[in-house]
Order: structure tokens, then sequence, then C-alpha cells
């Protein structure tokens, strides 16, 4: 019956930047969430000569894009924002196709990995202006981080793709 009462939120950024800030981010968790279910399908799917070493590495990679989840939506809640968490709003969110209906050859999964990490390597980029305009260190940081991430394992595939 009364109103909600709460603490106004200031941590130096002000509410329609960190609104900004937080959709900037919520893109790039529903791409990192989009490159996790792909690379854990093709963790599944992978199949010829390099089985081996490709359901290793791509295990080792959908873990490191499953890690990477809560705390981009940790810095998503920090700004006073929701997060999104739904397969609905992931797909509507992200930059990244799902994952092929039918799994494709082992050389074509690695090569879908190379665009999909850099499409998030792309989105990271996109938002740190914002946030490096509010001098919001924290998402800079993480943004950072993302961006070193994504953009050293796409060259780590790109290198299998070789001849």
């Amino acid at each position: 019956m009364g109103k909600k009462k709460g603490v106004t939120m200031d941590i130096g950024i002000d509410a329609k930047t960190r609104q900004a800030i937080a959709a900037g981010l919520s893109r790039l968790l529903a791409d990192t969430y989009t490159l996790y279910l792909t690379t854990h399908n093709f963790h599944w799917n992978v199949t010829g000569p390099q089985f081996n070493s490709l359901h290793a590495m791509f295990m080792a990679q959908y873990t490191e894009l499953w890690n990477a989840v809560d705390p981009i939506a940790e810095r998503i809640r920090s700004l006073g924002q929701p997060a999104p968490g739904s397969y609905a709003q992931f797909a509507a969110l992200s930059s990244l196709p799902d994952a092929p209906a039918q799994p494709p050859k082992a050389n074509a999964m690695v090569a879908l990995l190379v665009q999909g990490h850099e499409a998030v390597a792309r989105t990271a980029r996109s938002v740190f202006p914002v946030a490096d305009a509010a001098n919001d260190q924290p998402s800079c940081d993480l943004l950072t981080q993302r961006m070193d991430v994504h953009e050293k394992t796409a060259w780590m595939l790109r290198s299998l793709l070789d001849e």
C-alpha cells in the first residue's frame, strides 16, 4: 500500500549514462552467452581427425565463456539495471547467430567460432567509449579483459585454419 522506499543510487555516474553502459553490457552478455552455447554445441558435436584437440580446446573455451557471464551480469546490476537472463532476451540482444541446426565440419566450426569471438570483441569495443567517457573504470576494466580474451581466442582459432 505504501510507496516503495529505497536509497537513491549515487556512484558518480548519472542514471542515463548508467543505463547506456548497462545496455551495452547487456549486448555483451547476450553475445557471450550465445557464443558459449555455440562453443558447447561444437564441443559435443565435433568429429574428424582433429577431434581430440578440438574437443579439449572447445571445452576450455566454453568454460572460460561460462565463467565470464556472471561478472558481466553483476556489473550490469552494479549499475542499477536488471541483467537479461532469458533465451528470448539473449536472442534479441545478441549480434551473433544461433548455432547451426546441423553441426558443420570441424574447420567450419573453427571458422564460425573465429567470427563469433571477433563479433564479441567488437561489441565490447563499442561499449568502451561510453564507459570511458563516464569515468567508469570497473566497466572499462571488464571490457578490456573481454576484448583481450576474445581477440586472443580468435587468433588461436584462426591459426588452426592456416595451411
